[in-house]
């Protein structure tokens, strides 16, 4: 006589929430926002927060389509992921794009300026980088991951949201590509 295998009721029910969760995980990845909303001002305005730039409001920034990139110098996804960002960069600032670094260190000597300063030399990162040593922006933009990747409008709306090490040529490089020069089109 063959014996029916019992199923543990739980592990069906842990499957059926999971499976009806799983639209809710799509932001773990990042994409397109349906509801864009406005950055907040920038938390750090001091000349010592801020490297390669003098400290930056959304008022300087207004016509421009902006890429944080919210990074740490010991992550690897982070630094792994600046080929891509200076290939980006360089091919769309001249048509009105502006990265910006936000430094959220995760370690305490990633909070020493001159540590950072050499970190973005040894990166080769010419843009502004704000120093956000007490998370005060990482938190005023609810973010939980390095790296993560705002695309913000010429009109200082959040409009899409990446998380993760990105490369020349995959999948989300391609996407954040894509929305970028959309938005430098859009008056």
């Amino acid at each position: 006589m063959m014996k029916m295998k019992q199923y543990n009721p739980w592990g069906l029910a842990f499957c059926a929430a999971l499976v009806l969760s799983l639209p809710l995980l799509r932001p773990v990845y990042g994409d397109i926002l349906e509801n864009p909303y406005r950055a907040p001002a920038f938390t750090h305005t001091g000349e010592r927060e801020w490297l390669n730039s003098e400290p930056l409001t959304w008022d300087d920034l207004k016509g421009r389509v902006v890429l944080l990139d919210f990074w740490t110098f010991d992550c690897w996804n982070c630094y792994r992921s600046f080929p891509w960002l200076r290939s980006l960069e360089t091919r769309l600032e001249p048509r009105g794009l502006q990265v910006i670094g936000v430094h959220t260190p995760e370690f305490e000597h990633e909070k020493v300026r001159e540590n950072v300063a050499a970190k973005i030399e040894e990166f080769r990162l010419y843009h502004p980088v704000m120093m956000d040593n007490d998370f005060s922006y990482w938190n005023a933009m609810n973010n939980r991951f390095w790296p993560a990747f705002y695309i913000i409008d010429k009109q200082g709306r959040v409009r899409a949201v990446f998380y993760g090490e990105t490369h020349k040529g995959d999948r989300r490089a391609k996407q954040i590509e894509t929305i970028i020069r959309e938005l430098l089109q859009e008056s």
